[in-house]
């Protein structure tokens, strides 16, 4: 498992760009397994995937709140008044596929499995894209993922290609319709800022404990941010 900066720093820009790309490969192939074909066609329910997702984590967030988040209600309203149609609805969505979520060589370079799969449903796969990027371009090429357990050790800054370069990779192995991400990015900004923010809510009652936690609700303002410039470009 990649996951820290120590780690990554070991690997040659070769291997580094070949993991990258293998990460997205895997990816291209989950998203091209049919679901019934797999026992998995009652998995979730792919209509309003979208829309649902932005309710979830809403109320994630009104639960999570402990100190003012200027924007996030912005953002939060925003991506609620332009859901996308989802004309890729009804894949397997892993629902958090990022780099450390994966068991991977690099020599040769392979993805071996992919793990953490409690998010997991059927729905648009343009969302595990948005999310993805949100790790690799919004918190891995930014001061504010550096030294951070959510995002140490990835995207551009740590030598790997940029999120352009994922996306290329990916449409081109895939039958996806990637077409614009904006409001992909934006949806995977205010998650990860709602889920950030309940971490830094749990650390400051004393229920998470561990490396770079006390930092992690600096994320949540430049996550609001990017979502915000995210969901305008949509």
């Amino acid at each position: 498992v990649y996951r820290r900066r120590e780690q990554t720093d070991t690997l040659t820009a070769a291997q580094r760009r070949d993991l990258a790309m293998a990460m997205m490969d895997t990816l291209a192939t989950l998203h091209r397994v049919e679901p019934a074909e797999v026992g998995l066609a009652d998995f979730g329910r792919p209509e309003g995937y979208l829309a649902r997702q932005v309710r979830r984590w809403a109320g994630q967030l009104d639960r999570s709140r402990s100190r003012p988040l200027p924007g996030i209600d912005e953002l939060r309203d925003a991506l609620a008044a332009s859901v996308p149609e989802g004309a890729n609805a009804g894949r397997i969505v892993h629902g958090d596929y990022r780099l450390d979520n994966l068991l991977a060589t690099v020599d040769p370079p392979a993805v071996r499995a992919v793990l953490d799969w409690e998010m997991a449903t059927l729905g648009d796969p343009l969302a595990d894209l948005g999310l993805l990027l949100t790790y690799w371009d919004v918190l891995g090429d930014s001061d504010h993922g550096e030294g951070n357990p959510v995002a140490d050790g990835i995207g551009p800054r740590a030598g790997f290609p940029t999120g352009a370069e994922l996306i290329e990779r990916y449409a081109g192995r895939s039958d996806v319709d990637v077409g614009p991400l904006h409001w992909h990015v934006a949806l995977g900004c205010f998650k990860l800022a709602v889920i950030c923010e309940g971490i830094h809510y749990r650390h400051t009652l004393g229920q998470t404990l561990g490396e770079g936690f006390d930092r992690i609700g600096d994320m949540v303002a430049p996550l609001v941010a990017h979502g915000l410039h995210a969901v305008r470009e949509s």
